[in-house]
């Protein structure tokens, strides 16, 4: 499934590819915003993300001319936070709308959504499995064999890294990239208190040796 990101914010951009790429998507930004036809086009995305203000047309624009020619999918992201923004990107033919600054589980959720609605497709990614346990992305639950339980958003991205990691270190910089992405001053002792409360939920269920540290490098699955 290929994602056309349409947003003039190269950070924006930059985050939004290498996370989506992470799940398997095949990812490209608009290179000339006064040709976004053309790049549309030749790229022939199954979603495209679009930002509302935008170099020498806005959003509003391009998705009025993509949807001229195609009925792909295209969720809107964008600051504007007004309900007459998200009535005006739905009028002009958007399927989503996503406010700033971005939640990037929210974003992978409604394109799954998406996805699965138009073109019936089965997100293999749904679920991460290890040693019985499955962990369940769109729910935001760990279920075992005896037990279901529910996750925070934080508690589910920390577990996301692990269960990718299948048993192998997860760094901390990584966990901490992955989990607070856009916010600033965030240290290994707010990654440790999160980890610390995690491990208190699992004992519930008797997970209690799941998470493992190993000291000074990040945590892994055992």
């Amino acid at each position: 499934m290929k994602i056309l990101i349409i947003e003039d914010e190269k950070n924006i951009a930059l985050l939004l590819s290498k996370e989506l790429e992470q799940w398997g998507y095949t990812t490209k930004g608009i290179e000339d915003f006064n040709n976004i036809m053309s790049e549309v086009s030749e790229f022939e995305p199954s979603i495209i993300l679009m930002d509302i203000t935008l170099p020498y047309y806005n959003g509003y624009y391009w998705t009025q001319k993509i949807r001229q020619e195609s009925n792909v999918p295209i969720i809107f992201i964008s600051s504007h936070t007004e309900p007459i923004d998200m009535i005006q990107a739905i009028q002009f033919g958007a399927d989503d709308y996503i406010t700033k600054p971005i939640d990037i589980a929210v974003v992978r959720a409604k394109i799954q959504a998406i996805l699965r609605r138009t073109y019936d497709y089965a997100i293999e990614t749904d679920r991460l499995n290890f040693n019985g346990l499955s962990l369940n992305l769109s729910s935001a639950r760990l279920e075992g064999a005896e037990f279901s339980i529910n996750l925070t958003r934080t508690e589910l991205l920390i577990l996301e890294m692990l269960f990718q990691s299948k048993g192998q270190i997860a760094k901390r910089e990584k966990i901490i990239d992955h989990c607070w992405q856009s916010e600033d001053f965030i240290d290994d002792n707010t990654l440790a208190v999160n980890i610390a409360r995690l491990r208190k939920k699992l004992a519930t269920v008797g997970l209690t040796e799941l998470i493992h540290t190993k000291k000074g490098i990040g945590y892994y699955l055992k």
